[in-house]
Order: structure tokens, then C-alpha cells, then sequence
């Protein structure tokens, strides 16, 4: 009897390993990458966090994960600053992929579809390239990173400094340092000259 009752009692330990080895594998969280609707990233990741709860589903979504920096752009001498996505129209999200969750994630609006085959399972996106894209985030998240209001080609008048009243179009510009290359004639000559964004504004 002693010997029956301890098989059963093994059985029973057996089982219960099988059932949270089950459970273990069922729950796998892994990162995936998702296209959404370019511009309304913001949004997209309050509906998949809304859709999830009232589908009750949270559990099986750990993060939802929207890098962004900060720009600043310097117009007509004004600083104005916008938050930019590191990558427009994509989102991370880690997540235990079954069924229902990739359902309501799938359908949840502003969600156009996880980035892999069609017709197929998602796929986990590898440790390296979650690394390398958390490492470039890291080393930019937070960061104010200046910009301007000007394009190669623009048509711009000179507002300050020795060429003053001058006019001509941007050929370089470099926003890092706040300068831009403009070509002007002087003399009846085009001439590049490099100037400072404050130096000049948009021809009206």
C-alpha cells in the first residue's frame, strides 16, 4: 500500500512539473516589431494598451516601447521643439505571442500588421538586433537635437553680417552647426558663402 501511495504521490509531483513546464513555454515573452499607421504612433499605443485590458490581456503584453527624441527647430530665429520618432511608422512591443493576443493586437486601430511573412507566425525579432536598437536609442533618448527649417535649394535672403540684403539658395546645410551654405552673386559672380541659420530667413 505504502509503495501504491507513493507512486501516486510521484505521478502527482510528475504532473505538476509537466503542467509549469507547460505554463513556462506557454508564456514566452519575446520582442516584435509592429507597422502602424505613420503619425499616429502616440495614439496606436494607447489603443493597444486599451484594447488589450478590455480584452483582458494585459498580462500577455509586458511593453509597448515608442522611442522618440526631442528636436529643436530654429525658424525665422524662433526655437521651437518637437518630439520626433527614432522610427516612424514601426513600434516594439514585447509580448507572449498566442492566439488571442495576436488577434487583438492585429485588429487593434492604427495597427497595420507585425513585420514578418505574410500568412505566417510573427517573428521575434533576435537578441543582437534588440541590442543594437536599444544601444542607438540609449545613446540618443533624451537628447535635444537641433534642427532648422532649411532644405537644400531653398530661396533665402541674408538678414545680418557683411553680405547683408544679399539673396541666393541654400547649397549645404549642416544642422549640427547651426550653418548653411548659400550661394549669392557677387560682382555678377555665384559665390558660396557659409553662414550661421540667424543670418538669414526665408525669402517672402
Amino acid at each position: 500500500m505504502s509503495e501504491d501511495k507513493t507512486n501516486k504521490e510521484n505521478e502527482i509531483v510528475a504532473s505538476t512539473e509537466i503542467k509549469e513546464t507547460e505554463t513556462k513555454q506557454e508564456n514566452i515573452f519575446e520582442w516584435y516589431s509592429l507597422r502602424v499607421i505613420s503619425g499616429k504612433e502616440q495614439a496606436t499605443k494607447e489603443n493597444i494598451l486599451l484594447e488589450a485590458d478590455e480584452a483582458g490581456i494585459s498580462s500577455d503584453i509586458d511593453e509597448v516601447f515608442l522611442p522618440y527624441e526631442k528636436v529643436i527647430e530654429v525658424r525665422n530665429n524662433k526655437k521651437k521643439i518637437k518630439e520626433k520618432m527614432f522610427f516612424p511608422g514601426y513600434m516594439l512591443i514585447n509580448m507572449n505571442i498566442n492566439s488571442e493576443s495576436k488577434y487583438v493586437v492585429e485588429n487593434t486601430p492604427g495597427v497595420l500588421s507585425f513585420v514578418g511573412p505574410k500568412g505566417s507566425n510573427p517573428i521575434p525579432l533576435k537578441k543582437n538586433e534588440i541590442k543594437r536598437i536599444f544601444g542607438e536609442v540609449e545613446m540618443k533618448e533624451g537628447r535635444e537635437f537641433l534642427t532648422t527649417s532649411y532644405k537644400v535649394g531653398d530661396s533665402v535672403k541674408v538678414i545680418a553680417g557683411p553680405f547683408i540684403d544679399f539673396a541666393g539658395n541654400i547649397e549645404e546645410v549642416n544642422d549640427e552647426k547651426q550653418k548653411v551654405k548659400v550661394v549669392v552673386s557677387i560682382f555678377g559672380r555665384p559665390t558660396s558663402v557659409e553662414l550661421d541659420c540667424f543670418q538669414v530667413e526665408h525669402q517672402k
